[in-house]
């Protein structure tokens, strides 16, 4: 198991940490500006009044910023601890929706589908800073997963600036660093879940270390992750024995107006035991796993992805597409693809913040929230996503989407999404149309 292990190391980094800088930003600070290492005064909730529009660009990164959003308005203050030797912050995050579907015949014979509430996610977030003489913020994240009816790790590990490769390492567990769309928190994205080739092509998450660079001057960043399964084998993400993953990121254009964003991605792993299966919900947890190519022997995978963003303000559109080549010689060495595009536009006036050295967009502040006498922020989302895994002798099926969404930010920790989306589904000798009805309410602190 990983858990032991990687509450050693976190424990034993605590203890031993040299002191040297004495405060820089707090766990929750999102501002873009450095903090100044003179300040030891732990940082004070942030005024509910925003004097002025907040920068949509931000140029920090943190350990915890892969798992729960922190809000930029804080709901409470007693979650934070300033010590001598480190910061400590708790975070929550709690999603809770509804799922029900309209079917024809052919999609009633390939599947049954029951209106169903369920709890989507629920997870606590530790994280902050060791006052070292390096920058290094730190993160624990601890899930319950309703699969398993267990409780689990999620990112946990440490950050550490080092300005002399350009950039920082993450060791310990996180994303892989393979697509914007899956780096991005999962509370953050516009949509509910992430396209369908993201989940059956791509763990969630690895242990290992990864590089993160970036040279603002030349408005590039890359990330280099290695990553093994020795302390995840019996972790349900883990389906690689080992893997080798690497991005490039350029923003041709990069201000505080417009965002455009060009990514390239290129990952290479063995699966485990030598065996591989892709699989992926509808963009549903509530609903089977609708494509499936079941387990096959595989030697390799090589997989790429291409990603394109444009932010001119408030109007966000974004692409992207997956290919991947399964060395599978029994299995017909299948080629599977797959890939979404969307627009997205918030109709209350925000811009979503681009991080410019994690290259992938946070979460959405409102301007004017509800609880202070305002609308909330509200945003409109047209997704299409498509997943082919028919290949070689495999028939794991091919199945497309079309999503409008309606996202409204009533604060910055409470969202409520409503969706409609009509997919059909090409697999068992049918082609079957299913209407989907979601709803989903969103809680971070």
């Amino acid at each position: 198991m990983a858990t032991r292990p990687t509450l050693l190391l976190l424990a034993t980094a605590l203890l031993c940490s040299p002191l040297t800088v004495e405060g820089q930003q707090s766990a929750g600070s999102q501002s873009t500006a450095p903090a100044s290492p003179q300040s030891t005064a732990p940082t004070s909730p942030q005024s509910t009044t925003q004097t002025s529009p907040p920068s949509t660009l931000d140029d920090t990164l943190k350990a915890s910023d892969d798992e729960v959003p922190e809000p930029v308005r804080k709901l409470i203050d007693w979650n934070e601890y300033d010590g001598p030797l480190f910061t400590l912050g708790i975070g929550l995050g709690f999603l809770y929706e509804y799922a029900a579907f309209a079917q024809d015949e052919d999609s009633k014979e390939q599947f049954a589908l029951h209106p169903e509430p369920k709890t989507r996610d629920l997870r606590i977030l530790l994280r902050g800073r060791l006052k070292t003489d390096r920058q290094t913020t730190w993160s624990a994240g601890i899930m319950r997963d309703f699969v398993t009816n267990d409780w689990t790790f999620r990112q946990t590990g440490f950050l550490v600036d080092v300005p002399e490769i350009y950039g920082q390492i993450f060791i310990g567990r996180q994303k892989e660093g393979f697509s914007l769309n899956k780096i991005m928190i999962g509370y953050a994205g516009w949509t509910m879940e992430r396209t369908e080739f993201s989940d059956a092509a791509i763990p969630i998450l690895a242990d290992g270390v990864k590089w993160l660079g970036y040279l603002p001057e030349k408005h590039i960043l890359w990330n280099v992750g290695f990553f093994g399964d020795i302390l995840s084998k019996t972790e349900s993400f883990s389906t690689y024995a080992h893997q080798t993953v690497g991005r490039f990121v350029w923003l041709p254009v990069e201000s505080e107006e417009t965002v455009l964003h060009l990514g390239l991605n290129l990952r290479y792993g063995k699966p485990a035991e030598g065996m591989l299966q892709l699989r992926s919900r509808p963009e549903a947890f509530e609903a089977p796993f609708f494509v499936d190519t079941g387990l096959f022997p595989a030697k390799s995978t090589t997989t790429t992805d291409v990603e394109a963003y444009y932010r001119p303000g408030p109007l966000l559109v974004g692409t992207e597409y997956y290919v991947q080549w399964a060395d599978a010689p029994e299995a017909g060495s299948p080629v599977f693809n797959g890939g979404n595009v969307f627009v997205s536009w918030m109709a209350t006036g925000e811009t979503r913040t681009y991080n410019t050295r994690g290259g992938f967009f946070e979460e959405i502040s409102p301007a004017r929230p509800v609880f202070q006498g305002g609308p909330g922020a509200w945003g409109l989302v047209a997704n299409f996503s498509y997943i082919d895994l028919d290949s070689g002798s495999l028939q794991g099926g091919k199945f497309w989407r079309l999503t409008p969404v309606v996202n409204w930010y009533l604060s910055d920790n409470l969202r409520l999404e409503m969706a409609y989306g009509y997919g059909s589904l090409d697999r068992f000798g049918l082609v079957g149309k299913t209407q989907f009805f979601q709803t989903r309410l969103q809680l971070v602190i």
